[in-house]
């Protein structure tokens, strides 16, 4: 089937001055599913059907919404002086609309991936084509109506694999001349098989001397530069490096290339794009030619969910006003952003790398980590001027419900803390009313199967996953934006209660000292990076960039005395344990074996027996100690499930998951 459509159709939905600004022109729909999932059916609702094809964009660089992409004016312009960008989507939607919810769940990709779908669907595994009845999990949204939407935004996605992909165009000098410029990568080796680098964008030239390649082990160590004869282009093209001889890299090793890079694509447009297809589902009916928009009716309210890097994506998309459509409306309604941490993605700027993401052992050196760091609006003295996500949208009256939830890796591995404390160290306090904040106590960036064993990290990779919690903040999320219930109270923690302290010394912290486990603070800092005067435009000249100091508190969450979090959503695994479980680990490789394990916890089993715990002097109580029957470990489990739904921080089927697991297992036997 082929959806032309037109800007016409915006005249004609849209009355008014502003009517023609629909930006969306075209969406070919190149396979249908029906039914889908096998023909599953979910509840009430019935079965679903996909539909998979490609969208069709342009937009006005002199419209003041899309001015703000960097690089926006040097992008060749088609005959109407508009820029063209294509991308994927997949829509999953009832076959009967009218046993839908009309509301529309649209995942923000990660690398082109769909991710969220397995967080909040329990799918066992991130599947971008999902057509098997168990590639829908226990079918949360579906049994609660949702449509489904998923597409591309990220430019340098990769091909292939069934990822969601978008074609932005490359930006040119006005002559018609490939722009040039300073890029930096970075190659974080974990092995010892590596024998190329390769690069975002071509190098501009072949001469070696224009181009320079460092080795380090920890962020703060002295780099040590490699000869030009260390070094050589992969390929005549210029798009990789490889050491001389074709050695492998390092194993445990930082390698920073700076050089000179040509044809930097328009990578902000991708804004745009999740921008204008949002806008598109929800307002128009019909193409020029009469056939429907395949979510007519089925997107009255717009909700995105993401998981980590396009949560950031969307911290930059409300930060960059594009949360306000080319009609002046709303686009989003609610966000629920999954360890998105605090800043935000390097995506609008030239030679932009947004598949980068800051840890504290791993690119340190890009323009993510920097303010602003809150929602609210509000001073920054670090950078001498007032910063906030929300400035934009609060002026044009376009802000959406935002849910910022993160893990306990978000805070040692991104300094979380700068979200909600001022540079002196204080709790802020003035949270907007669009916004509620939690904080998932002890929990990793990554966890579920995809953590299990040690993998590159020193202890047991922690396997907790919030799922459960997420699912009900949805539930919450959407009675908030339609009937204006409350959502459950921010719950993080602060330096007020003493629920967020510097990660030294460890006594201060709480975590215990338990043998054979390391503990050293080490997280990520707080630095202020200078990348040149023409950074707020999204060019870099100074690369790498120079560290103008350290002035925002690097604080983490303090712990119980078993070394588990105190404060935030406490999941039953953590409120009832049977392991210490943190947001942190460490590095097991011998080169830099101190830094942190990136976006790993890790799990630390309790002794089954006292008489186990006392042999290893062990600081914290055995299972013996804690469960002296089955019953006992059970009925705490179900209080604790309990607990949170009453808080409506679960819904009561993962209550009954909870108490049936807990039934199952031997804990107390």
């Amino acid at each position: 089937m082929r959806f032309a459509l037109s800007l016409n159709v915006c005249a004609i939905l849209l009355l008014g001055p502003q009517a023609a600004q629909c930006r969306v022109i075209g969406v070919t729909i190149t396979h249908v599913e029906s039914p889908t999932f096998e023909g599953r059916s979910f509840g009430e609702v019935g079965q679903y059907e996909k539909l998979v094809g490609r969208v069709a964009g342009e937009i006005d660089p002199a419209d003041r919404r899309n001015s703000i992409i960097a690089d926006i004016r040097l992008a060749p312009p088609d005959a109407h002086g508009r820029v063209a960008y294509e991308t994927d989507f997949m829509i999953i939607r009832p076959i009967d609309p009218s046993r839908g919810n009309h509301k529309l769940w649209y995942e923000i990709t990660n690398r082109g991936s769909v991710l969220a779908f397995q967080q909040f669907n329990n799918a066992p595994s991130a599947n971008n084509d999902p057509i098997k009845a168990a590639d829908a999990g226990h079918g949360f949204l579906m049994r609660r109506g949702y449509s489904l939407l998923f597409s591309g935004w990220d430019s340098s996605a990769a091909p292939g694999g069934g990822r969601f992909t978008i074609k932005v165009p490359i930006a040119v000098n006005p002559d018609g001349s490939s722009i040039t410029g300073p890029a930096l990568e970075e190659f974080s080796i974990d092995n010892t098989t590596t024998t190329s680098g390769p690069l975002t964008y071509p190098s501009a030239t072949p001469d070696k001397s224009a181009a320079r390649l460092t080795m380090r082990f920890r962020y703060e160590d002295q780099p040590i530069e490699l000869p030009a004869t260390g070094w050589d282009y992969a390929n005549d093209s210029g798009t990789a490096i490889k050491l001389a001889g074709g050695t492998p890299f390092q194993d445990g090793a930082l390698y920073e290339f700076i050089y000179q890079a040509k044809n930097p694509v328009v990578a902000g447009v991708g804004l745009a794009a999740i921008r204008d297809l949002a806008s598109f589902t929800r307002s128009a009916k019909v193409d020029d030619e009469g056939h429907p928009n395949p979510l007519s009716g089925q997107a009255e309210t717009i909700y995105t969910a993401c998981v980590s890097q396009p949560c950031r994506t969307m911290h930059d998309f409300v930060r960059l006003g594009f949360n306000e459509d080319e009609n002046g409306k709303r686009v989003i309604d609610g966000v629920v952003n999954w360890i998105g941490g605090a800043d935000g993605i390097y995506l609008n700027y030239r030679f932009a790398q947004p598949f980068r993401t800051h840890r504290q052992h791993i690119n340190r050196w890009f323009p993510e980590f920097q303010a602003p760091f809150t929602n609210q609006v509000r001073p920054d003295p670090a950078v001498r001027r007032t910063v906030g996500r929300l400035a934009r949208c609060q002026a044009s009256d376009t802000c959406p419900k935002i849910f910022e939830v993160n893990s306990a890796n978000e805070y040692w591995a991104k300094d979380m803390a700068v979200a909600s404390v001022d540079t002196a160290g204080e709790d802020l306090v003035d949270e907007p009313a669009n916004v509620r904040s939690y904080f998932m106590a002890s929990l990793p960036h990554q966890g579920g199967a995809g953590a299990t064993g040690r993998g590159t990290c020193q202890q047991n990779r922690n396997p907790l996953v919030a799922n459960a919690v997420l699912r009900a903040l949805l539930v919450a999320m959407d009675e908030w934006v339609t009937r204006g219930t409350e959502p459950p109270s921010s719950r993080i923690p602060r330096v007020a209660d003493g629920t967020l302290v510097p990660p030294l010394p460890q006594e201060g912290q709480g975590f215990p000292k338990i043998r054979g486990v390391a503990y050293n603070g080490r997280m990520h800092t707080g630095d202020l990076f200078d990348y040149g005067p023409h950074a707020d435009e999204g060019i870099l000249t100074v690369l790498p960039p120079h560290l103008v100091g350290t002035p925002y508190p690097a604080l983490v969450p303090k712990t119980d005395t078993d070394g588990n979090d105190i404060a935030g959503i406490r999941l039953p695994e953590v409120a009832v344990p049977v392991a210490t479980y943190t947001g942190w680990n460490l590095r097991a490789v011998p080169a830099g074996a101190d830094d942190g394990c990136d976006h790993y916890g890790q799990q630390i089993d309790f002794a089954k027996t006292k008489a186990e715990r006392v042999a290893n002097d062990d600081p914290r109580l055995s299972l013996e100690e804690r469960y002296p029957n089955h019953a006992t470990y059970v009925d705490s489990i179900a209080a604790a499930a309990e607990q949170l739904q009453h808080n409506r921080l679960l819904l009561d089927e993962d209550v009954q998951v909870y108490v049936r697991r807990a039934q199952d297992s031997k804990v107390g036997e």
